[in-house]
């Protein structure tokens, strides 16, 4: 029996290898893992070089309501409520075009539509003017009078137009108002405003923050882009019951100039609210009276948890949803992985996009990130599933860290089978994002496989495989022969169903083709781009590049490589394409649109070596003189077909092509770096937990919590 004092002996002893256990394995300090406690999301901004996605109008609704305010150091006053049943839009009160004026609405809509055709921003709107309700078409929110200005010269110069609006003139409209006293409450400001519309002036209601916090109303009379233009509209207005009163209004405090929108209704007899914001550093605040979360039309009609804060960046409404920063991973995590995909899968995608937001801190200004995948895709309550919130509330708090910094956590759809080292995508290299090989052949999981064909018209395309049936037979040199078993069966460029993209032709039952080659759709792991031709690619190349390749275009090389043998450096006709980072070749060779990665080869489909007579060897296309087969019977003739198919020295036949064209077969989908979303798929699914798949794809880093 051990003695009391062995015992406390003993005692101490075990605290001691306990709290030495605990330096050897413990967590970094919580010190070293940042806190959000709100996120801000930019889902409209104009910021120049970084983000650039503007809209003119903001189109709010709620099914319990909504709250409108305005935001200030000390907390947002409340201004006046929003019911269920109706939406609220916001724009700027900036320079305008006035397009069209008129008391019959039909002809104002016929306007407003025209004007929405030819790429306008344009909002159709009413109030009351010299005793009747007229109907305005007005469009734009430009930062000058200037800009104002070429759009007015757009709108008088197109025809249909004119015809439309029946000789009206349009007008430029500024933010400069004349405005009244505050006003009892908002229906006086109404009938002061139908006092001074009845003189033949365009007066609003205006709304600002009292001092206590409640709405003040007024009047505010005219929309002048000059001084001088207000001063005749202060003349105009002393003709009216309360205008020698009015005073220049206050341009620099916020406000909400409001009009009667029927952009939305399309009915005379309905309309909404349309709020007209301004003033320096104005912070309109927009939050929900209830529970439910608020809709944005302009974002897709997707609805959001938190509050919506709209501003001036730049010249240019800026549009921002403020929400608790695990609630929006919620989102995030919906967005970039499949709800259904496995838990762990899941929970190491809720990590990584923790710590890139984290990583982050304010990237634009005024926000944290954006919505789209420039930061990381959030579209609102719509994505969220509940394996998505059990995913990051299952991670709370958790980061990836390395040397105690949050790291930048980047991923990516599919790594194409190996992950890139961050060097080889923006020259920059980051010692947690090295190549890794990485399982993502997950993404080809029950997709169909398609031949690419030689049809008897000598065109060449893909079939997908339950479209052609086996016959038995071969060609000569041993290629395969098979049958179309569909009437109007669609022969397509790539071995993937893309409306976008013509088709080659169409093939019916019972037409024989030759087998080229046998691939899987194409997908997130592997894909095939092209043939295109020397004229489309040098065009995309020429766009792209800094530097103009002259052409004709002859030969196009992969002509080094990175860690996981992504391209580099490619060259044209022996010069590099110049760009600014090596992840650019995928905009700069992507003639249909960017390609999927930087994981490919170029099939040059004109490089052919031919043996000729003596043993003599020829290169084409450097190469020109003409090609000359010998055919069935011995006979030799020039060949003058497009396409050549060649047999090559270890028994597979080629499609190549007489002029030079070039087919792009990859790997991977997104730049490659770091975390592979497939992958983690794959690991997922053999049994690896979150904490394994992140530490597998972000080398030396550390899970912590905060």
């Amino acid at each position: 029996m051990k003695t009391k004092q062995s015992i406390k002996r003993y005692i101490i002893m075990a605290a001691a290898i306990l709290l030495l256990a605990s330096a050897w394995t413990g967590s970094p300090s919580q010190a070293a893992v940042p806190k959000l406690d709100n996120i801000r999301v930019a889902l409209f901004m104009q910021l120049p070089g970084k983000y650039d996605d503007t809209t003119a109008v903001a189109t709010f609704s709620s099914a319990g309501g909504m709250n409108i305010g305005v935001r200030q150091p000390n907390g947002t006053s409340d201004l006046f409520s929003v019911n269920g049943a109706a939406s609220a839009r916001f724009t700027l009160d900036s320079f305008k075009v006035k397009v069209f004026e008129s008391s019959n609405f039909g002809a104002a809509q016929a306007v407003f539509k025209r004007v929405q055709a030819l790429k306008g921003a344009a909002s159709l709107t009413s109030l009351s003017k010299n005793g009747a309700i007229v109907y305005q078409v007005i469009e734009g929110t430009y930062k000058t009078a200037a800009e104002a200005t070429t759009a007015q010269t757009k709108w008088n110069g197109d025809g249909e137009l004119s015809k439309l609006s029946g000789g009206f003139k349009s007008l430029l409209q500024g933010p400069l108002h004349l405005e009244s006293a505050p006003l009892a409450s908002k229906d006086a400001a109404q009938a002061a405003a139908s006092g001074f519309g009845a003189v033949g002036l365009d007066a609003f209601v205006a709304v600002r923050s009292a001092q206590a916090g409640a709405a003040s109303y007024s009047v505010m009379v005219g929309a002048a882009v000059t001084d001088a233009e207000l001063q005749i509209v202060k003349a105009a207005a002393a003709k009216a019951a309360g205008g020698g009163a009015l005073k220049d209004a206050d341009s620099k405090a916020a406000y909400l100039l409001v009009r009667n929108d029927h952009s939305v209704s399309a009915q005379a007899e309905n309309s909404s609210e349309l709020y007209m914001f301004a003033g320096s550093d104005t912070k309109i605040a927009v939050s929900p009276a209830g529970s439910d979360p608020i809709k944005l039309a302009e974002r897709s009609n997707r609805s959001y948890r938190g509050v919506f804060e709209l501003s001036v960046l730049n010249g240019r409404m800026a549009v921002i949803n403020e929400l608790p920063f695990e609630q929006y991973l919620y989102s995030v995590v919906g967005v970039e992985m499949y709800p259904t995909w496995p838990a762990e899968a899941l929970k190491a995608q809720a990590v990584a996009a923790r710590s890139f937001a984290l990583n982050k801190g304010f990237g634009f200004q005024i926000a944290h990130v954006v919505d789209t995948t420039l930061s990381q895709a959030y579209y609102g309550v719509g994505s969220e599933r509940p394996s998505t919130i059990a995913a990051v509330d299952d991670t709370a708090g958790e980061v990836a860290l390395y040397n105690g910094k949050v790291i930048e956590a980047l991923f990516s759809a599919n790594g194409g089978g190996i992950t890139a080292d961050a060097k080889e995508i923006w020259n920059n290299a980051v010692p947690y994002l090295q190549a890794v090989k990485s399982p993502d052949t997950s993404s080809e999981a029950g997709l169909y496989n398609w031949y690419r064909v030689v049809l008897p018209s000598g065109a060449i395309g893909y079939i997908r495989e339950d479209l052609l049936d086996e016959t038995g037979q071969t060609t000569a040199a041993g290629s395969k022969i098979m049958q179309v078993n569909t009437n109007a069966t669609k022969v397509r460029k790539h071995p993937l169903i893309q409306d976008t993209i013509p088709v080659i032709a169409q093939a019916e039952s019972g037409t024989q083709v030759v087998v080229l080659e046998k691939r899987v759709e194409s997908n997130s792991m592997s894909w095939v781009r092209g043939p295109y031709t020397a004229q489309e690619m040098l065009a995309v190349i020429n766009s792209k590049a800094k530097t103009a390749i002259s052409g004709p275009l002859t030969t196009l090389e992969v002509s080094q490589r990175g860690a996981s043998g992504r391209a580099t450096e490619v060259t044209a006709n022996g010069q590099k394409v110049a760009v600014s980072y090596p992840v650019d070749y995928r905009a700069a060779l992507g003639v249909q649109g960017s390609l999927p990665s930087t994981l490919f080869q170029i099939e040059e489909t004109a490089k052919v070596a031919l043996l000729g007579a003596s043993s003599a060897t020829r290169n084409k296309p450097a190469d020109t003189a003409p090609v000359y087969a010998i055919g069935a019977g011995g006979k030799t003739a020039q060949v003058v077909d497009a396409n050549l198919f060649v047999l090559d020295g270890s028994g597979q036949m080629r499609a190549a092509t007489k002029e030079p064209s070039y087919r792009i077969i990859g790997s991977g989908n997104g730049h490659g770096v770091g975390l592979s979303q497939y992958g983690a798929l794959s690991l997922a699914q053999q049994g690896y937990d979150y904490q394994y798949i992140l530490k597998y794809y972000y080398k030396d880093v550390t899970i912590a919590k905060e």
